[in-house]
């Protein structure tokens, strides 16, 4: 079985939005409560709490206002973090902060509960909220769970879980492509065919000046104010509309290649890494580039959607020196820097663009990893 989630964006009326803050409020306190208690407990006998809602609604009863599946799973979510805590695959869980932090609770379907209606959404305590449905679901998905989030900009979201059998084609390789992670262009292909388009890649870089106008009338504001809070989500719905401009633009990027090829051969890279090298070899401040194009989000992108097609998505090792190496002798030219955008084999003679000669060492050599 697998799992895939829908998010719809949603039309709460004012009573719906008041009980959804509410529950935002109270899902963050008993995590908080929980999270406060288990440290205290901890320290002083060295065994860790499993604590849960219940005793917390004897002593503050308002918690019974507000859907208890949303509570349990605050329960939830604190077990995990400190199930990775103690694993060590992940940081000490942190307070959830009442100002600046993800608005959020997630309810599960029991008895029928959540119901999916036509252009609407039914939800625990709630009622029947308006929703803008712009996807069909499948026959044979059955639902699981609903999240229901609150951006910085004041807009709802809903994101339906549902659960399916999940029965993935038998795909033989054919078409492989390489691609290699580039600062102004997003990626560069080993294919001619297949190139990105900057000028859907500077959505930062253009609203930029528009965008430090927004932040500097909000410093003048008092906070806490009307026109605070006003130009603060002026400015939220700034920073929303260059991400969903870009995510809108990698989401049809790779359905299309998914698409249209078998396997994608890309490097492993760490973003922080390549964020601090550029900022140290070059300018400082080339690294908000790299966090503009949002590298890792885009393979993510790829590596489900090659997933569900039966498709591949090869990861090569950043110690593989595919800009060093001549892809068509195989010398290696270790004295190759970041600055030389170009250069010229001494063993072949072949001029080479050093973003497409990568790409195309990182499709053979994924290829080779594949077939190993």
């Amino acid at each position: 079985m697998a799992y895939k989630a829908y998010k719809f964006r949603m039309y709460p009326n004012q009573g719906q939005k008041v009980l959804f803050i509410k529950t935002f409020g109270c899902v963050r306190f008993v995590y908080n409560q929980m999270l406060a208690d288990t440290m205290t407990h901890y320290e002083e006998t060295g065994k860790r709490l499993r604590p849960t809602p219940a005793p917390y609604k004897k002593d503050y009863p308002w918690l019974k206002e507000v859907d208890s599946l949303a509570l349990i799973n605050a329960q939830n979510h604190l077990n995990q973090a400190w199930d990775r805590f103690f694993s060590k695959t992940a940081g000490h869980p942190n307070f959830k902060p009442k100002h600046g932090g993800r608005h959020s609770y997630t309810t599960n379907l029991v008895n029928g509960n959540i119901k999916l209606l036509k252009g609407a959404i039914q939800l625990p305590k709630v009622g029947v909220v308006r929703i803008r449905q712009h996807r069909t679901i499948p026959d044979g998905y059955v639902l699981k769970s609903a999240t229901v989030s609150k951006t910085a900009s004041g807009k709802y979201f809903v994101s339906v879980l549902f659960e399916y059998e999940n029965q993935v084609p038998n795909v033989t390789p054919e078409k492989y492509i390489g691609l290699d992670f580039s600062v102004s262009k997003m990626f560069v292909s080993s294919e001619p065919e297949l190139q990105t388009e900057e000028r859907f890649l500077k959505n930062y870089r253009k609203a930029r000046k528009k965008l430090a106008k927004e932040q500097r009338i909000l410093s003048r504001r008092k906070r806490g104010s009307k026109r605070y809070e006003k130009q603060r989500q002026n400015v939220a719905r700034l920073h929303e509309k260059v991400a969903n401009k870009r995510k809108d633009y990698q989401q049809k990027l790779s359905t299309k290649i998914t698409d249209q090829y078998d396997v994608v051969c890309v490097e492993n890279l760490s973003m922080k890494e390549v964020t601090n090298l550029l900022n140290r070899s070059f300018r400082k401040g080339m690294g908000k580039y790299v966090l503009d194009n949002e590298w890792h989000k885009f393979t993510q992108m790829l590596a489900y959607k090659l997933e569900d097609r039966g498709k591949y998505l090869v990861k090569v090792k950043s110690e593989f020196p595919s800009s060093q190496l001549c892809s068509e002798c195989g010398f290696l030219k270790s004295d190759l820097t970041l600055a030389d955008r170009s250069w010229t084999c001494p063993e072949c003679g072949v001029h080479h663009d050093r973003d497409i000669n990568a790409a195309i060492n990182l499709k053979r050599e994924g290829k080779r990893l594949l077939s190993a």
